[in-house]
């Protein structure tokens, strides 16, 4: 299903959880390289704009039915139509959200200027502020898997008493997993909630001054910030026109279930019972792309641009082109072995297994020098 379909890697329900290798991988990245069909690489401008105008036509005519058709309909159908519309707008928001996430890593033509100004103009639309996210991504990527300087999920240790007590009981867990899927995402941009701890100044993506940003980036940051503040006028302009209630109908609350979207796939990407994370003895760039996981989503994997179940190949390349990484993917798996995690776990079932067992990270017992760190309760 979705793009190119479910992809299995032999796990049963059984061994889902079993841990992959820590060892050092027998194989090198040039040998994954290799394996990969060449086209993979190649990025083309016409496929990518089909899906850029694939999502907007989705999403302008859901508008088009909720600012013209529901409001027709008897209330009790009226009740049922508006929370459809907020799903499916949703869902869009994340797949065209997604397709900026793609643009910002320079996978979506050959023109670094086109990839940003299509990417600056869409985050900006979602409130993101697209060169923000796009250099702590960057910084992500470079350190995934890493307990010390990844910057984002990075796992809480046992001394942290807010996790390793608090959250690791039925209400504090729902609490806390509750205000993650609602407001996460703004959390995160604005104060760095989820993210890397910095020892000095006030992180977040809209501080052009603070520590995730080094000093070339930062008039880009004051450029993101000011397309945020544009969108957000534009809204209020909106609201001032045609009324709160309007807003939040045709924007906000599809805006809220992409925000669920987006928590509940970042989540998943990079957290799982089976997937160790390092610190500074151990960790190297082989082992953090290894330290991913990729899962099922149905249909949305495809409105999802893969970003889902082909998130350990984005982590090797992350310049291909979302509509090659299935296929790169099912090359290097043989490749990979017992060193690729999939997992086809329903996705509500694996997301609440994952928000209980995955409390804090800690090494084995008597391995606390090893550098790895695994998922606990």
């Amino acid at each position: 299903m979705g793009a190119g379909g479910r992809m299995k890697d032999g796990n049963s329900n059984d061994d889902v959880c079993k841990r992959v290798p820590i060892e050092k991988p027998p194989f090198e990245f040039s040998d994954l390289k290799k394996a990969i069909p060449p086209h993979c690489f190649k990025r083309d401008l016409l496929r990518s704009s089909y899906y850029l105008f694939r999502d907007l036509i989705i999403i302008f005519g859901l508008y088009y039915f909720a600012e013209y058709y529901i409001p027709l309909l008897p209330k009790p159908l009226a009740y049922i139509a508006w929370p459809m519309y907020w799903f499916c707008q949703g869902t869009m928001f994340m797949g065209l959200w997604t397709l900026a996430h793609d643009l910002g890593h320079h996978s979506f033509s050959d023109y670094q200027w086109l990839d940003d100004t299509i990417g600056f103009l869409i985050h900006s639309s979602f409130l993101t502020p697209y060169f923000s996210f796009k250099y702590s991504h960057r910084r992500h990527h470079a350190h995934a898997g890493s307990i010390e300087y990844d910057e984002v999920f990075i796992p809480k240790r046992k001394a942290d008493w807010l996790y390793s007590e608090f959250l690791n009981n039925p209400i504090g867990n729902l609490f806390f997993t509750l205000v993650k899927e609602l407001i996460g995402l703004p959390l995160y941009l604005l104060v760095n909630v989820h993210g890397r701890k910095y020892d000095r100044l006030f992180a977040s993506h809209f501080n052009p001054l603070g520590p995730i940003f080094n000093d070339s980036e930062r008039g880009q940051i004051w450029l993101s910030i000011g397309g945020v503040f544009v969108v957000a006028y534009t809204l209020y302009q909106a609201a001032l026109t045609n009324g709160t209630n309007w807003l939040i109908c045709i924007y906000g609350m599809p805006y809220l279930v992409f925000n669920i979207h987006f928590m509940m796939v970042t989540f998943l990407n990079h957290t799982h019972p089976a997937l160790p994370h390092y610190d500074s003895k151990s960790w190297d760039w082989m082992r953090s792309a290894l330290a991913t996981v990729d899962r099922d989503y149905g249909i949305l994997n495809d409105i999802f641009k893969s970003v889902t179940n082909a998130h350990v190949i984005h982590h090797f390349v992350t310049t291909m082109p979302h509509y090659h990484m299935v296929e790169a993917t099912n090359a290097i798996k043989p490749i990979l072995g017992e060193y690729y995690k999939y997992d086809d776990t329903p996705i509500l079932k694996a997301f609440w297994r994952e928000s209980k067992e995955c409390i804090y990270a800690e090494p084995d017992e008597g391995a606390e020098d090893s550098g790895v760190y695994w998922y606990r309760r």
